[in-house]
């Protein structure tokens, strides 16, 4: 009786990050993320996080990374293994090839072998497998280190969904960016204590002439306001504190710090916060920006992916009417159809 064996083949995935945005009509009273006082283990976080506890041991780490986001990479280059192991066995066999080569060569420098290859030959033997030793090698470190570049982008987009906030409007209510999938956009601004100050006046008081309208607009394009208080040496600060106590300026009418609390989202967490957002300083000072008074802004789409980033305050303006095309809901969200048209 012959035994049949199944061989599983694994295939692994991507991973969430940040990328660009887009516009699309939303309806005010557009779907909001569930606030629960304990983040629960969905679906949805699931598909980000990568430490969850009823993982069956995929959250546990091996080589820097755990095997669950080792699977989502391989999901997302599902052909990385086999090229690895094509190029680099092809290096190892031009390897061996060379070193037979050379020994032709050594034979016709001496001479006295009988079977010993002209020197021609045996020298133009040795440059091709040379060569291809060259080639393979680099092509495999090319496609290794773009395969770590990967898992390195997957290992930080976990940890952009496990950071936890807490809405203005609910102080006592927690969650994680991991439940605003699908249902909002979150952008992160992050500066010094005056950067924050004024990103609270602008939503907050009526600069203009007119009412200002701005977080009804913000809420109408489904977008969630996380201000991240920086301190100078890079930490993550009380960011609620520093927002409730922001004092109105002699242009701030009718000031009201409550008139976003919609929209607006603080902090919870502050290591973890800090340990994620290092990364992203770093990049900023290396570019010559002052993050602590400029400040600077991360987009993160519905679908998890970071959308853009830049300095300074938010735009609003362009930014609310660019939103959902760059976002692309209406095109790259599944499901959505009862909401924004079509079939």
């Amino acid at each position: 009786m012959r035994i049949l064996k199944v061989i599983p083949f694994f295939m692994f995935g991507s991973a969430v990050a940040f990328a660009p945005n887009a516009n699309v009509n939303i309806e005010r009273n557009a779907v909001r993320p569930s606030i629960v006082s304990h983040p629960s283990s969905s679906s949805n976080s699931a598909l980000f996080s990568s430490n969850m506890p009823n993982d069956d041991g995929l959250g546990q780490k091996f080589g820097g990374y755990t095997a669950k986001q080792r699977l989502r990479e391989e999901v997302e280059s599902p052909f990385r293994q086999v090229r690895l192991f094509f190029f680099g066995g092809s290096a190892g066999s031009a390897m061996v090839a060379l070193y037979f080569s050379a020994l032709s060569v050594l034979k016709a420098s001496m001479g006295g072998f009988e079977d010993a290859q002209p020197m021609d030959e045996a020298l133009q033997s040795c440059a091709i497998n040379l060569g291809a030793v060259v080639v393979c090698a680099a092509l495999a470190w090319r496609d290794y280190q773009a395969g770590e570049a990967n898992l390195a982008r997957i290992a930080k987009g976990g940890a952009l969904a496990r950071l936890a906030v807490s809405p203005a409007s609910t102080p006592n209510a927690r969650t994680t960016l991991t439940e605003y999938r699908r249902t909002a956009r979150v952008l992160l601004a992050a500066g010094g204590k005056e950067y924050i100050a004024e990103l609270a006046r602008s939503l907050n008081s009526d600069q203009l002439a007119d009412t200002n309208t701005l977080a009804e607009a913000i809420e109408a394009v489904d977008v969630i306001l996380v201000p991240v208080l920086l301190e100078s040496d890079g930490r993550v600060g009380d960011t609620r504190t520093c927002w409730l106590n922001t004092v109105p300026e002699e242009d701030d009418r009718n000031f009201d710090i409550e008139r976003a609390n919609n929209i607006v989202s603080f902090p919870v967490g502050n290591a973890a916060w800090t340990e994620y957002l290092e990364s992203e300083i770093e990049t900023c000072k290396k570019q010559g920006f002052d993050v602590i008074n400029k400040g600077f802004t991360i987009v993160v789409k519905k679908n998890g992916r970071i959308l853009r980033r830049a300095t300074g305050q938010p735009q609003w303006g362009g930014f609310i009417e660019t939103m959902e095309v760059m976002d692309g809901s209406k095109f790259g969200m599944p499901g959505d159809s009862e909401k924004y048209g079509g079939p």
